[in-house]
């Protein structure tokens, strides 16, 4: 009888953590320190790349990707989620719900997809230096742009449609967020193709993800070990090095999210990996890649040299 029992109401009411009274505004000031953080240090990176046009190169515009990827997908979570810590009601529209949900699967897989892109550009640059520009043109920048979005959207248009045929027996999102997993376990029904999709989901994200990183790189270091050319290790070394760790920094956050996901007697952890998915690689991308790339590096240095003097 429960399967045919359907929720008239488009008001979800968000679990959030349970967070004692003294501890409520320093969470807040705390995840909102962060998200300043992250809209400040990203939306520099961004205006840096713009605005000099020294940097109006493949690596960096392929880069842009990743800073407008954490600003959507922190600012569609991160806002609600401050003012859940310091509200007791905790209340959210079905749409909404679906909204947000939508734009973290997106933050998810667009983050993969566009360190994938990121990795064939340091491959051509590094293996093919002579014809790189002539492979890299602006088209083909486009092309590997679109096609990271384009994946990305597909996969995750087709998660939450699958989602939103269910009709509703309940009305408590059993997190402290919007996802998938929370929203498809709102219905009564059966949610098999959902489990069957969400897994072909993650092994088709995370195989290309991790198969496409590792083929660049094996070739990478397979071309530096033939040529054995100090110059080449070196700029490989320099220009590959601030890429994989901002990969392992997100597969590695990205793994515990989904591992957690498998033990509900831990739901808290759950929430704060996903949280901490969304927020690290978001406030390190453009530390590490901006202090490991030289160009990069030495245009902020002159910038704040510039500032320093002016005061």
């Amino acid at each position: 009888m429960e399967r045919n029992t359907t929720v008239a109401s488009d008001i979800l009411q968000i679990q959030g953590f349970d967070i004692s009274p003294e501890f409520t505004y320093p969470v807040f000031f705390l995840l909102l320190f962060v998200y300043f953080s992250l809209l400040f240090s990203n939306i520099g990176i961004l205006a840096l790349i713009i605005t000099e046009k020294s940097l109006h190169q493949p690596m960096y515009i392929l880069f842009c990707n990743l800073p407008v990827n954490d600003l959507i997908g922190n600012t569609v979570l991160l806002p609600r989620l401050m003012a859940h810590v310091i509200s007791t009601e905790r209340f959210i529209t079905y749409n909404q719900c679906v909204v947000q949900a939508f734009h973290s699967h997106t933050f998810g897989s667009a983050s993969h997809m566009i360190l994938v892109i990121m990795a064939i550009d340091r491959y051509v640059a590094i293996c093919h230096p002579l014809r790189y520009h002539s492979i890299m043109t602006t088209r083909a920048v486009i092309g590997l742009s679109v096609t990271a979005w384009g994946v990305s959207l597909v996969l995750v248009s087709v998660l939450m449609g699958l989602t939103v045929r269910l009709s509703r027996c309940r009305s408590v999102i059993q997190n402290a967020y919007c996802d998938n997993a929370s929203l498809f376990k709102l219905s009564c029904e059966d949610v098999s193709v959902n489990n069957i999709y969400g897994l072909f989901f993650t092994v088709l994200l995370f195989s290309c993800s991790i198969g496409g990183i590792a083929v660049t790189y094996f070739r990478i270091a397979l071309i530096c070990w033939i040529k054995k050319n100090k110059e080449l290790n070196n700029r490989a070394l320099q220009t590959c090095a601030s890429h994989l760790v901002l990969y392992l920094i997100m597969l590695w956050s990205g793994f515990l999210t989904i591992i957690l996901h498998r033990f509900p007697n831990y739901p808290d952890l759950r929430k704060i990996a996903y949280i901490l998915f969304h927020v690290i690689p978001a406030n390190l991308n453009p530390i590490i890649y901006g202090m490991q790339t030289r160009l990069l590096r030495d245009k902020i240095i002159q910038i704040m040299q510039r500032k320093m003097n002016a005061i």
